[in-house]
């Protein structure tokens, strides 16, 4: 029963990890400005049109949500996949990809520079604009073909996510950040001119919000190649007790 209860625990640090990179992925500088105009091409209209009401970006947007989480739950079944495939060396495989999120943090930090990773790999979902149908494939296009400029961000999660045994549990740390994501892109739907002015006051502080990525990134990088995770989350069952059965809960919704 303890074991269950600290994989379960182990899993709410991990979750919360995934909400708040999901969050900074919308934030950065290859997503955030790209906002309003997607919006407007999911519905058809200019981003003119989209700021007078013409035609309302809500239902787009749920569909874009749900291509885009198509793609990162399996993404994050397969993850935990390998991990179970590579169980017996799990400690190294963590070991190993701590190092590599922390390379890619420093490189959010600016300390060194990885070329391919200021690069964006954008897919061309076709001419489905104003469809409910075109927004889930430009949901699928921009999982797919954002990497690798959300790809540290994504590599830490799946990282995360092959550290443990159970398909359920990739699949519920990539829902939880795509919800990271996808809230926000919501939200801006629903409030389109609120959250386009949001955006443009935003827009001067994205050097910041990279270096906070890459700041996460980095304590990630340092958890997984020390495992301190597992520790955090004895940590969290002795102090919080009632978690345990909140992560379970988020496991198998």
């Amino acid at each position: 029963m303890l074991g269950i209860e600290l994989a379960d625990a182990a899993f709410l640090p991990a979750a919360m990890v995934a909400l708040l990179a999901g969050i900074l992925s919308f934030l950065s500088p290859c997503v955030l400005p790209v906002v309003p105009p997607y919006l407007a091409y999911m519905t058809g209209v200019g981003v003119g049109g989209l700021r007078a009401g013409e035609r309302s970006a809500v239902v787009p947007a749920l569909f874009f949500i749900l291509g885009l989480s198509t793609v990162f739950l399996l993404m994050g079944m397969a993850a935990s996949a390998f991990g179970r495939v590579f169980l017996q060396w799990q400690e190294w495989l963590a070991r190993g990809a701590g190092l590599v999120v922390i390379v890619m943090g420093l490189h959010f930090l600016r300390l060194i520079r990885i070329p391919f990773l200021d690069g964006e790999a954008r897919i061309d979902a076709g001419d489905k604009g104003g469809s409910s149908l075109g927004a889930y494939l430009l949901g699928l296009a921009f999982a797919f073909g954002w990497t690798p400029c959300i790809g540290p961000q994504l590599g830490m999660i799946l990282s995360l996510a092959a550290t443990g045994a159970e398909a359920q549990r990739g699949a519920a740390l990539l829902a939880v950040y795509a919800l990271g994501l996808g809230i926000p892109f919501l939200l801006s739907a629903i409030f389109v001119n609120r959250a386009i002015g949001l955006m443009n006051r935003i827009k001067p502080h994205l050097k910041l919000i990279e270096r906070i990525m890459g700041a996460l990134l980095v304590v990630v990088g340092l958890a997984l190649l020390t495992g301190a995770f597992p520790s955090f989350a004895y940590w969290l069952l002795e102090t919080f007790p009632w978690l345990a059965a909140l992560g379970l809960s988020l496991i198998h919704i």
